[in-house]
């Protein structure tokens, strides 16, 4: 049986830069992500445009998935990361030019507020493409044996980043203020753009020239839900992240429930971050692949039951504790996904399961920022919360009882057969 390595995946260069990239990418994201809301919110102060911030992002992250998926099994993997950095920095000099006070004291506030929808879209259609591609460039960094392991780093490396920036960002803005802010924000993303060209170019590993658009689109969604699996993985994700996920307003209870301001709204987002990086990090010693579908089903489950809880709270600090838990169920559940993604995907449709991936997944956090926002308009925020948590309770239930597959898989036999293909 293969011994377990910690630090398998970091004994190999390119993935180090990767990691490096990707840690300077999310903390400028998650930045990003804060301030953007807290302004939008702080001019409007309608709950409303939380939601239309999720849209913008959601509707082509969601839409053009598949075709991206398609395009990235096509097209050289790091030279396309490299495409999506230089053009996710043009995003991040349009809000940082924005908000500056040339063009608040120029601009009404409603061009303003036109101008942050209208880059946040062009943020949506990047993506599209930013998750297949590193899903799939990952792949072609490491061998497959350690494949877990890299999958774990990965995920507690954007975890990390997202710790670092979602606890920096708001005490920036009341330090330098928002447009300062955003310019910590372009400066990491030009960092990560210098770095990510010390990676050399990969193979393209789909040798289907001449497969149409029409085809690749329709195997790949085919592979994922002809998978009982990888379908019951990403459909628990996607739910728990879509109604479960309350980091969309997150803004609101800093703001109005427990009137904490921007350092609130760090706290809050630092600490479902911090759980989750914890639990990834101990993932490096602990393995996750022995009875791998119940750990998958007991940790959103857990995720759920600690949201109703900081739903319920009408404390701060318990509020802190129930998030950071729910952080560390969240940490289980990526690490546990991207590690069944990355051993049951084909090489040559690592794009479109990437791509399949984000529209269940990634583009969720988008449509549950949409959900989150009318919820809290409808119901008030806590009992939104309240229900999503509850909504997500009664998925994995029905999860558990109805996809045997996904309840008894055990991801051993499949790690140790990758390692056997190395060592013989």
């Amino acid at each position: 049986m293969q011994k377990l390595d910690p630090y398998a995946a970091l004994r190999i260069r390119e993935f180090n830069i990767f990691l490096i990239v990707r840690f300077a990418l999310v903390i400028g994201w998650s930045m990003q992500f804060l301030v953007i809301e807290w302004q939008v919110y702080d001019i409007t102060n309608d709950k409303l445009s939380l939601a239309i911030i999720g849209a913008c992002e959601f509707l082509p992250a969601f839409f053009l998935a598949p075709f991206a998926g398609h395009i990235v099994d096509k097209k050289e993997k790091r030279n396309l990361f490299t495409l999506c950095i230089a053009l996710f920095s043009l995003i991040s000099f349009g809000l940082y030019w924005l908000t500056s006070e040339t063009v608040e004291s120029n601009w009404e506030t409603k061009n303003i507020l036109f101008g942050i929808y209208g880059l946040v879209f062009f943020g949506g259609i990047l993506r599209a493409f930013f998750g297949p591609t590193i899903f799939s460039l990952i792949a072609l960094l490491v061998p497959k044996s350690v494949y877990p392991n890299a999958a774990t780093w990965s995920s507690s490396t954007w975890k990390g980043a997202a710790v670092l920036g979602s606890l920096t960002s708001g005490f920036l803005i009341a330090w330098i203020g928002v447009h300062n802010t955003l310019g910590i924000v372009f400066i990491l993303v030009m960092i990560s753009l210098i770095l990510v060209l010390q990676i050399k170019q990969k193979p393209i590993m789909n040798e289907a020239a001449n497969e149409s658009v029409k085809e690749s689109l329709k195997s790949g969604i085919k592979f994922v839900f002809n998978d009982k699996v990888i379908l019951g993985a990403l459909t628990l994700d996607m739910i728990a992240v879509l109604f479960g996920g309350a980091v969309a307003i997150f803004t609101i209870f800093a703001k109005d429930i427990f009137e904490n301001g921007p350092k609130g709204l760090s706290i809050l987002n630092a600490s479902l971050s911090l759980g989750s990086i914890l639990t990834m990090l101990a993932t490096t010693y602990i393995p996750i692949t022995k009875n791998t579908g119940k750990k998958l089903l007991i940790a959103v489950f857990g995720f759920g039951l600690s949201m109703i809880v900081f739903g319920a709270s009408k404390l701060f600090w318990l509020s802190v504790t129930a998030i950071f838990i729910a952080g560390v169920f969240d940490g289980i559940s990526m690490v546990v996904r991207q590690t069944i993604l990355q051993l049951k995907t084909p090489d040559d449709m690592r794009g479109r399961v990437g791509a399949v991936n984000s529209m269940f997944v990634g583009s969720s956090n988008e449509l549950g920022a949409v959900e989150s926002g009318i919820a809290a308009k409808i119901f008030g925020a806590p009992l939104a919360v309240i229900l999503g948590g509850t909504v997500t309770l009664l998925t994995v239930i029905t999860m558990s009882l109805t996809n045997k597959p996904l309840r008894e898989l055990d991801l051993r036999d499949d790690v140790q057969e990758h390692y056997d293909d190395v060592t013989s």
